[in-house]
């Protein structure tokens, strides 16, 4: 089973200072306008308050800002996350360009990896200069394929490099035995982001298949074919991809982990694909130790078997060739650049334009080298102060989970102990790591950016295969110390908060408790509600895949889950484009009780503080809007698109209205009755956790 995030990771780089609070008063709500304290964290101009909270919490928490926040022509989505980015890209890029102009640092230090990988980016006359130099030796490999025997030498080396193309290949946890690696393979070998943008008949989708061959046929012309030739190779891939698309799983299916563990012995899956050459796979690959492998989409495996013996080699070096180009386009020279933005940036996501150099440089800095530029971040930014508070939180979180646990009336005794005794053993991973990465035996120089990548993702490669037979490593971070964002692993039975998150909107050690526990302590109670969600509620305390649950007590959880699914379904984003209920079912209840129980924790710390009214709002007011001001974002049509069909998170607007609508406290907060949009009956709410 894949990490559970906040965001989707793509979307998730870094950290910003919001100013203060202004003094007016907000409408529609039972706010004590008498009071004249000024609070942080929250800025009043913000809100629209001709729109009552009653009846789009959203709007009125938000609407100021969605007015007077436009998205910049670089960005398809401009929302609190990248605000966050804004400012912390200013601090990277000091210590980059810093560490760029020390020709003089140890080799293999932090300061020396990300100075030379950085300046080779930024060095945009050489990279031009280059052209397609940079991946001319795989280019000539791929050409010179003869036989099915080399071009399976040829994809696993590429497999090593970072390139993508045909299935995923990793090690990471057994989910049923989660003290041991175990070698994993998966379907892939798509240049769309989904399966159903091949497959989907609608006109949107028809248009993006349309403009993905002219992309194809553009790349393969810059590779230096005539239009006649490019146009025949990009139809070629597309046939290609159209067939492993239909063999792949939706993202729904996906979401089941029994049905996505299927763990054979290397000789079994050898025999059931015999046109894959597995022993030369792994050898190419570097994993030869590997005894067994789990499989997580046999049937995926089993058409692309047959497509490597019925289908021409020539076919296969032109899609290998696409693959190649299409992972380190973005680190060629300019023309290939462009080319993958027009069709990337602007169709698939509706980016006006491209992102400036240095911050493109910076988050392929970030990519390949996040703990050595994490190590020069935190010493700038990252207090122990802030660390020991937001830990604190995070047991005050637990401590309110628990009770929530205890009071539960629709679970048995049994399976509370259980649960009870999963929370107690949640490991807690706080701004960055205690064992810092090691990178020796990585070389970067400046010689070439796009090589740099290549030799970053080898070595990354090398290192995850390398486990193979080793000891589980629990110190180990899936996020660098800079990235906005949080995550729960099941294997590790761990919640993890990068130093980058541990910021204003979601904390701030200024702001009072009202803020921080309906920004940050939602965020922490999200991630602790999803080692309980649909997904997380099946592994055990060890981080196992295993039934821990009563026959009955299941049955019940099931049935409250089914009830998100139908409630988040009714959501309306584009047109007719409805949330996808049951792709976002993980992350609607991890936000439902994540906010109860951030709620909970709040009122345990009110008991000690008595705030009382700030900018004439309440606690508990302050605290709905801190949530609310988490999940402000303007959209792209096209980017809206591409999340409702790839993405487990629902849009902004359904995560902060579609827990709220369920919770009492928040109608009492704000003077809500019933017959209000805001308002859900007694019989349509859902409380799990």
């Amino acid at each position: 089973m894949r990490k559970t995030y906040l965001l989707p990771f793509s979307a998730a780089l870094v950290g910003v200072l919001l100013g203060g609070c202004s003094s007016s008063t907000t409408d529609g709500g039972t706010a004590d306008t008498t009071e004249t304290v000024e609070g942080r964290g929250l800025d009043l101009a913000n809100m629209d308050t001709t729109v009552s909270p009653c009846v789009d919490f959203y709007q009125y928490a938000n609407g100021g800002w969605i007015k007077n926040n436009p998205i910049p022509a670089s960005e398809s989505r401009w929302g609190s996350f990248n605000e966050l980015a804004e400012k912390n890209n200013a601090v990277l890029r000091e210590l980059l360009t810093e560490a760029s102009s020390n020709t003089t640092a140890a080799k293999g230090s932090a300061t020396q990896l990300v100075g030379d990988f950085y300046a080779s980016g930024m060095d945009s006359v050489a990279v031009n200069k280059a052209g397609v130099n940079p991946i001319k030796p795989e280019l000539d490999r791929i050409l010179s394929v003869k036989t099915a025997d080399d071009l399976i030498k040829a994809v696993a080396d590429l497999k090593t490099k970072g390139i993508s193309g045909y299935f995923s290949m990793y090690v990471s946890q057994d989910d049923k035995v989660s003290t041991q690696y175990a070698l994993q393979a998966g379907q892939g070998g798509l240049g769309l982001p989904d399966r159903d943008y091949y497959l989907k008949d609608d006109e949107r989708s028809k248009t993006i298949r349309t403009e993905y061959v002219k992309h194809l046929q553009n790349i393969f012309q810059l590779l230096g074919d005539d239009a006649a030739a490019a146009q025949k190779k990009a139809q070629t891939v597309m046939h290609i991809e159209t067939r492993l698309a239909k063999a792949s799983k939706a993202r729904v299916e996906l979401r089941d982990p029994y049905a996505n563990y299927n763990k054979m012995t290397v000789q079994e899956f050898t025999s059931q694909n015999p046109n894959l050459k597995v022993s030369q796979l792994l050898g190419g690959m570097g994993a030869t130790a590997a005894k067994e492998i789990i499989v997580g989409q046999p049937a995926f495996f089993k058409e692309l078997n047959t497509m490597l013996k019925s289908m021409p080699l020539e076919d296969w070096k032109t899609y290998t060739t696409w693959h190649l180009t299409r992972t380190t386009a973005p680190y060629l020279s300019q023309d290939f650049v462009q080319e993958n933005f027009n069709f990337y940036g602007k169709v698939l996501s509706g980016a006006q334009e491209m992102q400036p150099r240095w911050k493109r440089v910076l988050r392929a800095t970030d990519s390949a080298l996040g703990e050595a530029l994490g190590q020069l971040y935190v010493q700038k930014t990252f207090s122990p102060e802030a660390k020991q508070k937001a830990l604190e939180m995070v047991h005050n979180l637990q401590e309110a989970f628990k009770e929530h646990v205890r009071d539960l009336d629709w679970m048995g005794e049994e399976t509370k102990q259980r649960a009870l005794q999963k929370l107690e053993s949640f490991a807690v991973k706080i701004g960055y790591p205690d064992k810092w990465e090691d990178y020796r035996g990585l070389e970067i120089k400046r010689d070439s950016y796009a090589a740099n990548v290549m030799r970053a993702s080898q070595f990354a490669f090398r290192d995850n295969i390398g486990k193979i037979g080793q000891p589980v490593d629990r110190e180990e971070w899936f996020m660098s110390p800079p990235t906005v964002n949080a995550y729960y692993n099941p294997s590790m039975n761990e919640i993890v908060f990068p130093a980058g998150i541990l910021q204003p909107p979601f904390f701030d050690p200024n702001a009072d408790d009202a803020v921080n526990y309906g920004g940050m302590g939602a965020v922490i109670g999200h991630e602790l509600t999803h080692g309980f969600d649909d997904q997380g509620a099946k592994y055990d305390f060890e981080g196992n895949l295993k039934d821990w649950w009563t026959e009955e007590d299941l049955e019940k959880f099931n049935a409250r889950a089914n009830a998100v699914v139908d409630q988040y379904s009714q959501y309306t984003v584009l047109d007719n484009l409805h949330v996808n209920g049951k792709l976002t079912l993980g992350e609607n209840i991890a936000d439902i009780g994540g906010l109860n129980i951030a709620y909970t924790a709040l009122q345990k710390a009110l008991v000690e503080t008595h705030p009382g009214n700030i900018d004439g709002l309440t606690p508990e007011q302050r605290f709905f809007l801190a949530w609310a001001q988490i999940w402000r974002v303007n959209m792209r049509d096209e980017a809206q698109n591409q999340q409702i069909l790839t993405d487990p998170h629902a849009p902004g607007r359904f995560r902060t209205n579609g827990p709220v609508a369920n919770m009492p406290q928040f109608y009492e907060a704000f003077g809500c009755n019933q017959g209000e949009p805001m308002v859900r009956g007694e019989e349509e709410r859902i409380k799990i956790w």
